[in-house]
């Protein structure tokens, strides 16, 4: 069986509550990545994503200067290493997530992204419609 943590991304870039949106998006495009995982005090908090950037940050008119609190998406839905892709796969679907940190002994170890999963999943039926549904959001 194929596992999260044979397919997430690592290392993780992350930022912290200090950090503004524009060292964020700097983050993003320097790394080639669509999401941070924001960190406070060696703790996982939230998540930034190119969509926060666009929709909560630039389509909201916030400046750049903006803090990455204040735009972060909160609340997300995490998965351990040792979980199979079809656990990821729907954990995605019913939370609407197109991204899951990797968590292990509390601390974010890896990404897995959509594109993780379409690259690595059998390419049944059940899987496409699974990917559909995470992509809706």
């Amino acid at each position: 069986m194929i596992t999260v943590g044979d397919v997430m991304s690592n290392p993780v870039i992350y930022c912290t509550t200090l950090d503004n949106v524009y060292e964020a998006a700097l983050l993003m495009k320097d790394h080639g990545i669509g999401a941070v995982p924001v960190y406070e005090d060696g703790s996982l908090i939230g998540i930034i994503t190119d969509r926060d950037i666009a929709i909560r940050g630039v389509g909201s008119k916030h400046p750049g200067s903006t803090k990455v609190t204040d735009i972060m998406s909160e609340g997300m839905a995490t998965i351990s290493s040792g979980e199979s892709l079809d656990e990821a796969a729907s954990l995605m679907a019913s939370r609407q997530v197109r991204r899951l940190p990797v968590i292990e002994n509390g601390e974010c170890v890896g990404i897995l992204s959509l594109g993780d999963l379409a690259r690595h999943m059998d390419g049944s039926a059940t899987t496409a419609g699974v990917l559909k549904d995470i992509s809706q959001s």
